[in-house]
């Protein structure tokens, strides 16, 4: 096997029970020609949409890596909600239990143990840095971690984490944020719900390692064919808005962005990248 060290990652996040979505993002990955040790998902496998087994099941069956969300800690331990980290009461709280009790109806024992193994994180270096895989930040799992979160907060996830990259999931955007000294912040999105910028588009990010130790980091909007998702999602009676979503690419509700996100809900993203510089002394 080649050294971890000097091979790309492809990173993808929020499968969300959807398995239209999710079948798309690994048909990608393999026609890349990333090998099952280099695809990383950074957890929520099961939430919003219509086949939480399925999507699962997809999931395990392609045999890539997998950080533990806050729903599959939520599913495997039997909680009563999917600790998602919403405002009790609040929209995306009320919205929530419907999808939850869905999923966790459908959820077998064998399923729930998996879950259960799951790592809360995943190390690894690429071109000589260390990387971390998180769901939310480094004190919570169901932590939010946003664009517009300050630098300071980053990096003190990051100095707790003892890492220089971290790749985190759960708030649902994707982003980028370089903080300087070779550190980084990336979130490569979600693939079962858009990213409310008005388009039905899931994310995936890829990171590769130069050949003088630079780390080329891109996110990438990818399409699909929703229609048996927003089906299985009515048949099934779970929330209009989310099913919606898939087809406006607007949220139902943006109860737990920041304001600087929530300004730019409905204007599309583009696909963007990074060229990190090497780290001195690094070995690439």
């Amino acid at each position: 096997m080649a050294d971890g060290n000097k091979r790309p990652l492809f990173v993808f996040g929020g499968p969300y029970s959807n398995l239209s979505a999710t079948r798309k993002v690994l048909r990608i990955a393999r026609q890349r020609g990333f090998g099952v040790a280099d695809i990383i998902c950074t957890g929520d496998v099961v939430a919003y949409g219509g086949h939480p087994a399925e999507t699962v099941g997809a999931v395990r069956d392609a045999g890539v890596r997998v950080v533990m969300g806050n729903c599959e800690e939520s599913l495997g331990e039997r909680l009563d909600g999917c600790g998602c980290g919403f405002t009790e009461g609040s929209a995306c709280d009320m919205l929530s239990r419907s999808w939850f009790t869905f999923a966790d109806s459908r959820i077998d024992d064998e399923t729930r143990l998996w879950m259960r193994s799951l790592p809360h994180r995943i190390n690894g270096t690429i071109a000589g840095r260390r990387f971390a895989v998180i769901h939310g930040h480094s004190g919570d799992i169901s932590g939010w971690v946003f664009a517009s979160t300050s630098r300071e907060e980053k990096l003190g996830h990051i100095e707790a984490l003892e890492t220089d990259l971290v790749i985190a999931g759960h708030c649902g955007l994707p982003f980028i944020d370089d903080l300087g000294g070779g550190r980084l912040w990336l979130n490569a999105g979600v693939v079962g719900m858009p990213a409310n910028d008005g388009t039905p588009r899931g994310w995936f990010a890829t990171l590769t390692p130069t050949r003088d130790g630079r780390i080329v980091v891109s996110l990438e909007g990818f399409e699909y064919e929703p229609s048996e998702e927003i089906d299985a999602m009515a048949r099934f009676g779970l929330p209009d808005g989310y099913r919606e979503a898939l087809t406006s690419g607007l949220w139902p509700n943006m109860g737990v962005l920041p304001e600087p996100e929530r300004a730019e809900q409905g204007r599309p993203l583009m696909p963007s990248s990074l060229d990190l510089a090497p780290l001195t002394g690094a070995v690439s």
